[in-house]
């Protein structure tokens, strides 16, 4: 194992990336996702993969970006959100989508990263997630081409459980504040959100970081055991973070008041 996992640009840190390869993507919304990386993964022109991450990203913004230019195959996310153009692929049958409790998505990425092949939750319960039939791919004529199947429910101490299985993918693109040269990582405020998950899930784990830096092992979120390849960020790209929405509250009793 390398112990300096730098590479020096996010196009040489996606080496041996392929069609059809499988990706954890942190990230909520457009908050702590690897922009660099998505980019450099749209550049280096890879098409049919499989997209794990909370949501496609925005119209025109993070893997929406991929998901615009018909890269992805499949999405296992919690929610479609205002992204039009996930919602419309997804409707007309060009994408397969997994749609899973939220609480559930991030424990299957983290049981994934432990090697606890599957756990029982109570999410899900009594719902099309445990029952099946959940719409995974349409028909272009917006029937149903393809249902989610039923899964195994189990009764602990007279309350139901659903059993959930482990997501592990090929590669997991993440974005950190600070990392060191040996891949240990802090994240930023609500910018950790699903990126130590999607980390632990990846077999080859790639995270952007705006500081390389040293680090005090008491400040370590993430181990460098889960991350492969660390990519510095210029401080140009560091600073480039969307805003996926601007919400403006007027003064109490109104404007003039």
């Amino acid at each position: 194992m390398r112990t300096d996992k730098v590479v020096a640009t996010a196009g040489e840190a996606l080496a041996g990336v392929r069609d059809g390869a499988s990706f954890a993507v942190g990230g909520f919304g457009l908050s702590g996702i690897p922009n660099v990386l998505i980019r450099a993964l749209y550049d280096s022109g890879v098409t049919g993969i499989g997209v794990v991450s909370n949501n496609c990203g925005v119209d025109g913004g993070g893997l929406g970006v991929l998901l615009a230019a018909g890269r992805i195959a499949r999405v296992t996310a919690s929610y479609i959100g205002d992204n039009k153009e996930f919602a419309r692929q997804y409707l007309a049958g060009e994408l397969e989508v997994e749609l899973t409790p939220q609480g559930s998505l991030a424990e299957r990425l983290r049981a994934g990263g432990a090697g606890i092949p599957a756990f029982y939750t109570p999410a899900g319960v009594g719902t099309p997630v445990a029952d099946g039939g959940l719409p995974l791919r349409h028909h272009p004529d917006g029937s149903v081409a393809l249902a989610s199947p039923a899964k195994e429910v189990r009764t602990f101490d007279g309350r139901a459980y659903v059993l959930e299985h482990a997501i592990t993918t090929d590669f997991a693109l993440v974005r950190a504040a600070k990392g060191d040269r040996f891949g240990n990582l802090v994240f930023a405020k609500a910018a950790r959100n699903f990126n130590p998950l999607a980390a632990m899930a990846g077999r080859v784990t790639i995270a952007e970081v705006e500081e390389l830096t040293e680090l005090d092992p008491d400040e370590v979120h993430l181990p460098g055991v889960f991350v492969q390849r660390v990519v510095p960020l210029t401080a140009e790209q560091a600073a480039d973070k969307a805003i996926e929405k601007r919400t403006i509250t007027e003064p109490k009793g109104g404007v003039g008041s």
